[in-house]
């Protein structure tokens, strides 16, 4: 919650950082961090192209429980990013208990989390990463830090990626920093959604 003494601006050396990665290794990078912007405060995840063009998400879920609602200002809308063929949508963290927000109206292809989720409740990590996949029938992929924070809170990673009908890909159980490879199928995923055609019955809804 310290937010005024670690923020960054809009253009600081974290999203320069992330730029000079992308283009020196001709990929796609995203990652969330503490942004200040017209004087409030936002958990910012940037999506950068190889070229260094970015597009950007504000975290809607502020974690009440960390009162982070007293520090940061939630975000209102959902980004969808257009990469090599995917449709993917961002989100960040908390995001990932609301499943109304990740509702797959917009026909994405995967999701992406990125957090910092405590050990002691993992289970729930594990358990929504899997479910989001299987609801929105889409790719999910979430990834988690490791380590312990300034406050002693423990992180064991369980960084995981499920296909659309729920299936983990690798094992998530490392608790150290790590770097995996995991090759995903868009054909396979094209292939199941014609099959299973489970997203034509979804619900149409709005949201405020």
């Amino acid at each position: 919650m310290n937010a005024s003494n670690l923020a960054e601006p809009t253009n600081g050396p974290a999203l320069q950082w992330m730029q000079n990665v992308a283009r020196t290794r001709d990929t796609a990078i995203t990652g969330s961090l503490i942004v200040e912007d017209a004087g409030k405060y936002y958990n910012r995840l940037y999506f950068v192209f190889p070229d260094g063009a970015y597009e950007t998400y504000d975290k809607r879920h502020t974690f009440t429980l960390a009162k982070e609602d007293e520090t940061y200002t939630a975000g209102e809308k959902k980004l969808l990013v257009d990469y090599k063929g995917w449709r993917i949508c961002p989100l960040i963290c908390y995001d990932l208990r609301f499943p109304v927000w990740s509702r797959n109206t917009e026909d994405y292809d995967l999701l992406i989390y990125v957090a910092n989720w405590p050990e002691t409740r993992i289970h729930a990590w594990d358990v929504l990463l899997q479910a989001r996949a299987i609801e929105n029938m889409s790719w999910c992929i979430g990834i988690n830090r490791t380590g312990v924070d300034g406050n002693e809170y423990r992180y064991n990673g369980h960084t995981a990626v499920y296909d659309c009908l729920g299936k983990n890909l690798f094992n998530t159980h490392r608790q150290i920093e790590f770097t995996e490879v995991v090759t995903i199928d868009k054909e396979s995923l094209v292939e199941t959604r014609s099959k299973l055609k489970f997203l034509q019955d979804r619900d149409s809804f709005s949201i405020n």
